[in-house]
């Protein structure tokens, strides 16, 4: 536990022998990310990646939430700040990678809502399990941004172009059950079972053939890999969006708890 002790917005426990569970642990803010946390998630895959004393993970969030994404602060400094946004732009693209390439099985037990880097931390785990109550949103075009972080190396390929076209463009919220109807997540429980089922999922993979699993793993996300270019891209223009009046808009409007009111489209 001690390559884990300088976490201060993930908690780490072991459920049982080599399953460690990460948990977002801001719940009075419903998990959202501050800077601290957007790094934490970004670098902890590679600190499981080298951890030789578990075989598999679980990643969860500490009450109502599984996470409410990046808090309204840092996405204020990403607008505001060159160098927060070249910083969080390599960021972000490192989460996706790092998740990609850890060795070890991973699974979410998506609680709640589950939005921002949180979102992509649940659906680029290899197993998702949501709760029926869980929430789940790609809120970039309402801020007034392209959906980066996640969403173009992976929805297409969950779920199809048809419905990651629409969620992603609208921001319309899912529950469990329809995003196990659409492919999006592995499977739905009632949140009564959420946590239980995720470990019964982590104990099968925790006692498989490591090699087996984690080398099966590994040739699935050649998948992901293959669309590195279109995530790259998404990326790009997510960061290219917060320099533009649309995020100002955006980030006010959710402030403020209203819709955005964005100009009409230009020729861009």
């Amino acid at each position: 536990m001690s390559r884990y002790a300088d976490y201060q917005r993930l908690a780490f426990d072991y459920p049982e022998k080599r399953i460690l569970r990460v948990t977002f642990d801001r719940p009075e803010q419903y998990n959202a990310l501050d800077a601290i946390g957007h790094s934490e998630i970004t670098r902890v895959w590679r600190e499981i990646d080298d951890d030789s004393e578990i075989d598999c993970v679980i990643l969860t969030g500490r009450g109502k939430a599984f996470s409410a994404g990046g808090d309204f602060d840092m996405i204020e400094e990403i607008i505001d700040d060159f160098e927060t946004r070249a910083r969080m732009w390599k960021e972000a693209r490192d989460l996706v990678y790092n998740i990609i390439n850890c060795n070890k099985p991973t699974i979410s037990a998506i609680n709640g809502p589950a939005v921002g880097a949180g979102l992509v931390a649940a659906l680029l785990c290899d197993i998702s399990i949501a709760g029926r109550s869980a929430r789940i949103t790609d809120g970039h075009t309402r801020l007034g941004v392209a959906a980066g972080d996640h969403a173009a190396i992976i929805w297409p390929l969950l779920c199809g172009m048809a419905k990651a076209k629409y969620y992603l463009m609208t921001c319309d919220a899912l529950d469990g059950a329809e995003a196990e109807r659409i492919g999006l997540v592995s499977m739905c429980v009632d949140d009564s079972q959420l946590q239980d089922r995720a470990l019964e999922v982590a104990r099968k993979l925790a006692a498989g053939s490591a090699s087996a699993i984690r080398w099966t793993k590994y040739a699935l996300n050649n998948w992901l890999r293959m669309a590195g270019p279109t995530f790259d891209a998404s990326t790009a223009l997510e960061v290219l969006g917060f320099t533009g009046p649309d995020a100002r808009e955006g980030l006010a409007a959710l402030r403020e708890k209203r819709p955005p009111k964005f100009k009409p489209g230009s020729a861009i």
